[in-house]
């Protein structure tokens, strides 16, 4: 009896084992397949039919197709992004808030803002980037203005009775880094929407403007506004024909916009790779190139690690750009 007993210990011991050893061993791919369990909500903070919303639209169809999950816009506008910064930093931090837009500008509101919502670098991880591309010094295309030099040479005289738009923190630190290295002093007018400028463009109230490159090209592809130089230091392939601001007299400038899926920091490093796999795979397809390439903007693959590494370099930067450009946080 006594052996019986022990013999079958041994034998229900060793079924315990074994089920605990194949649900280990299953637990992980469980896990990862639960990935998502839910629509994923992709946040931008700009309005319907701006140039961040057109781009993350694109996007959220891509990622619609490589999840076989519904993909929802948000549109969180306002406080030059902050909004749906704070909306996704403090959101679950399981993979199903995720934040779309340019990591540089994110980084930049650390140092735009009086008292940002959020430590940025602690509060977020890059789960991708996406592309590169600058903004783009931008007038009506009926102005006489055929360069850079020519709207400097224009807008000196005018002092403060010139303006110039801005929408987004990219093109808030081009437009004073402008002024600060040529000596112009026109009066910044910032849009919650790009599309908000264009008729005080065309009516002349408008001088120029420091505009993010979906918005601008789009616009001047339908003959409104005409594109003189990019800010960034170095050439972008998708600009071909487009000087840069040091190029056109303007020297120092250096300012590359880079998109990139942020998560909240506490995402679980499996959710992070797999949304790093899934966006690299939509860089890869020529229709996504072609997009980009069509909006100002080079592919731009990066591993999470070195992702996350750029977006804290970026944030040290940013400190110095609106030194330089002598900017009083807002």
């Amino acid at each position: 009896m006594t052996s019986s007993f022990r013999r079958t210990v041994v034998i229900g011991g060793a079924a315990v084992v074994f089920v605990a050893a194949v649900t280990a061993m299953s637990s992980r791919p469980v896990q990862a397949q639960a990935y998502p369990s839910q629509d994923i909500h992709m946040v931008v903070g700009f309005v319907p039919g701006s140039g961040a919303d057109v781009l993350t639209r694109f996007f959220a169809e891509k990622l619609r197709q490589k999840a076989g999950r519904t993909v929802v816009v948000e549109n969180k506008p306002g406080a030059a992004g902050n909004i749906a910064t704070e909306y996704v930093a403090r959101a679950k931090p399981d993979g199903h808030y995720l934040l779309l837009g340019a990591g540089s500008a994110v980084a930049a509101g650390m140092h735009l803002t009086k008292n940002p919502p959020v430590d940025v670098t602690k509060a977020f991880q890059i789960a991708a980037t996406l592309n590169r591309q600058a903004f783009l010094l931008s007038v009506d295309a009926k102005s006489p203005y055929m360069s850079v030099a020519d709207l400097t040479k224009a807008m000196k005289p005018k002092g403060e009775n010139a303006s110039y738009a801005t929408t987004a923190p990219t093109g808030i630190v081009m437009g004073e880094m402008y002024k600060s290295k040529t000596g112009v002093q026109a009066v910044e007018i910032r849009y919650k929407a790009a599309a908000d400028a264009l008729n005080e463009f065309a009516s002349g109230k408008l001088d120029y403007g420091a505009m993010d490159p979906v918005f601008a090209l789009a616009q001047q592809r339908e003959g409104r506004l005409r594109v003189l130089a990019h800010s960034s230091g170095s050439p972008i392939e998708a600009l071909k024909g487009i000087p840069t601001m040091a190029e056109s007299g303007v020297p120092g400038m250096d300012l590359t916009s880079w998109w990139a899926v942020h998560v909240p920091a506490a995402t679980p490093k499996p959710v992070v790779d797999q949304l790093n796999v899934w966006f690299r795979e939509i860089l890869q397809q020529p229709d996504t190139k072609d997009f980009l390439n069509k909006f100002g903007g080079d592919p731009f693959i990066s591993t999470p690690e070195d992702g996350q590494a750029l977006f804290v370099k970026d944030e040290k930067n940013w400190a110095d750009y609106v030194r330089i450009a002598k900017i009083d946080p807002q």
